[in-house]
């Protein structure tokens, strides 16, 4: 059975509309290309009872990788650490190997000439205190360190809200733990662009091929109005091995281009993503 992946965003910046989650986009789309999926991404405000609640929500459903972004800085609105605590009944406690990280990149910064001098501050000890048991992951952009825990069947995942502290931590720590669950399995994608049929009369179209290949998923986007029909049509497959995956696309490809000529839709192959 594949892996299971849930995304929880954590800030009050997502909610009221003051910061696009790009992140989640980022990580789904990431997640997609390793060979596994996202089942479900949520946003939640910077609170402990909010992030305990929607951790152990995702854990009662047997999830196998939750990722949490934001709420791991100096701050007191960054809460994800201690939301992950009261969701796994453990005590925070400062890590010893966090806060040698934590100090090392402040001393970089002295170094670098972007601060004056470094202090042990309470709010910068309050980076390195992790709940009891989790392990932290380097961060090479920024300062707070990234978090991994397990509880039981399900590993729990904090990175920084900062886009590129997120990314880099992925990539370096997470990704590689990622591919080695997914095993051998490739995504591959690709689409159609549609001129000249709306989405309402291609829907039908849609349901049959997708019946004829009961492995690829195809999903519509529209790009123009109903009364200027413009449509992307996508589709993708995940498969053992990226010769099938790319067997099962191009079948289901050739299919639809020739339904949707033979309706009176004009098509125009879009570039391929393995």
């Amino acid at each position: 059975m594949a892996s299971s992946i849930e995304l929880i965003c954590v800030g009050n910046e997502l909610l009221i509309g003051k910061t696009a989650n790009t992140n989640a986009q980022w990580l789904a789309k990431r997640i997609i290309t390793l060979g596994l999926n996202t089942q479900r991404i949520t946003s939640i405000g910077d609170s402990i009872d909010e992030i305990s609640t929607a951790l152990q929500e995702a854990i009662q459903r047997t999830t196998n990788f939750i990722i949490t972004t934001g709420g791991l800085g100096p701050t007191f609105d960054d809460k994800t650490l201690e939301g992950i605590a009261k969701a796994l009944e453990r005590k925070l406690e400062t890590h010893d190997q966090a806060l040698k990280m934590v100090r090392e990149k402040y001393c970089q910064y002295v170094e670098e000439g972007q601060l004056e001098k470094f202090e042990v501050t309470p709010h910068r000890v309050k980076m390195a205190k992790l709940p009891k048991g989790a392990e932290p992951l380097v961060n090479p952009v920024g300062t707070a360190p990234g978090v991994i825990i397990k509880h039981n069947n399900t590993t729990i995942i904090a990175l920084p809200g900062v886009p590129s502290e997120m990314k880099a931590i992925f990539e370096e720590s997470i990704a590689p733990m990622l591919k080695q669950a997914a095993g051998k399995v490739t995504f591959f994608e690709t689409s159609l662009y549609v001129t000249g049929i709306g989405e309402s009369a291609v829907a039908p179209l849609i349901d049959r091929v997708m019946q004829d290949n009961p492995y690829v998923y195809i999903k519509s986007h529209p790009k123009g109005e109903e009364r200027i029909p413009h449509l992307e049509l996508h589709l993708s497959t995940t498969a053992e091995n990226s010769s099938l995956a790319k067997k099962r696309v191009s079948r289901a490809l050739i299919q639809l281009s020739d339904i949707v000529q033979s309706n009176g839709g004009k098509i125009k192959p879009h570039k391929a993503k393995p």
